[in-house]
């Protein structure tokens, strides 16, 4: 079903009243949200990995509050079982058998932080749900329900007690990025507003779950000419052939790519994808789901460079609107 221009203003609409209320707690950080919501919308994950004191779990709070459905928080600890975060069958003695008793898994938007410090056991439990949106429990499958995002948050200054997030796992992001500190004018009016200490509380919902499922199925429906996807599978194969990568993109993150561009194009009112909405997503996309060669990130190359230099040696396909 083709997306009319009319269905595309009233998305990009929806979209930027979302900006502007998560915007509330998070001052000067419109691209961090955007990005955001462009992987709610997407049916897909977010990983912020930034300082401490940055306002992640600020972040997170405040797009849980901006969305008028069930949200949860799992603080990740060595000690933390799969179980505690699926939930676990528990035997009913007056009814004679067990029932499932969901986890914290279970909700619209789930905010794990600091998703580093679990056990890679613990960490496993997600691939699972964050991939197909099913809990598997003895056997039974268990729905998350529609929309489910899941907000990970870690530190990469404290590495002790820590455990890095395997390839598999971080494939499961849809966008992985960092919201920075604040420059100097936002930094003043934080500071003139420091009495306010819950700032996520500034939040209220203005938005049900069922239209955020609309807006995701609107921007399933946006066209994107083929020279566009050629495009991007051209970068995504360049990441696999590259001399600084042991492991390029995978099937998975051309495919999150894809869906990611196609949202953010009518987020700006188009009912149509360019090879630019591709050029500003594949950092935040791809970046993070290559292997950076030792020797050669130990001479300063960073997947995010990679990526870069990919994006300046492949040339874009001509403009052609829908």
């Amino acid at each position: 079903m083709t997306v009319t221009q009319e269905q595309a203003t009233w998305f990009t609409e929806a979209f930027e009243r979302l900006v502007r209320n998560v915007d509330k707690a998070i001052v000067g950080k419109d691209h961090v949200i955007r990005l955001v919501l462009t992987a709610l919308v997407s049916d897909g994950h977010v990983l912020l990995e930034d300082f401490p004191g940055t306002g992640k779990t600020v972040l997170a709070k405040a797009l849980a509050n901006t969305l008028d459905g069930s949200t949860s928080r799992i603080q990740f600890t060595p000690d933390l079982l799969p179980s505690d975060v699926t939930g676990v069958q528990i035997y009913d003695q007056s009814k004679g058998r067990f029932e499932f008793h969901p986890g914290p898994i279970f909700a619209s938007i789930v905010l794990a932080d600091e998703i580093n410090r679990a056990s890679p056991k613990t960490q496993s439990a997600l691939l699972e749900v964050m991939e197909e949106g099913i809990v598997t429990v003895d056997g039974e499958g268990h729905p998350v329900g529609a929309p489910f995002l899941v907000i990970a948050t870690q530190n990469p200054v404290e590495q002790a007690g820590t455990y890095k997030l395997p390839e598999a796992q971080l494939d499961r992001f849809l966008i992985k990025t960092s919201l920075g500190y604040p420059d100097t004018q936002t930094a003043v009016a934080l500071l003139m507003d420091s009495s306010t200490r819950a700032r996520a509380s500034l939040v209220s919902p203005i938005i049900t779950a069922e239209s955020i499922v609309a807006m995701a199925k609107l921007a399933g429906d946006v066209h994107v000419d083929q020279s566009v996807m050629q495009y991007l599978a051209a970068i995504v194969d360049a990441t696999r052939s590259h001399p600084d990568v042991l492991l390029g993109v995978s099937m998975r993150g051309a495919l999150a790519l894809a869906r990611a561009t196609k949202t953010w194009a009518i987020a700006k009112g188009r009912t149509y994808a360019t090879p630019d909405d591709v050029r500003e997503l594949a950092v935040p996309v791809l970046a993070h789901r290559i292997m950076v060669d030792p020797e050669s990130e130990f001479a300063g190359v960073s997947d995010e460079s990679i990526i870069e230099r990919v994006l300046l040696d492949i040339e874009p396909p001509a403009y052609r609107a829908a």
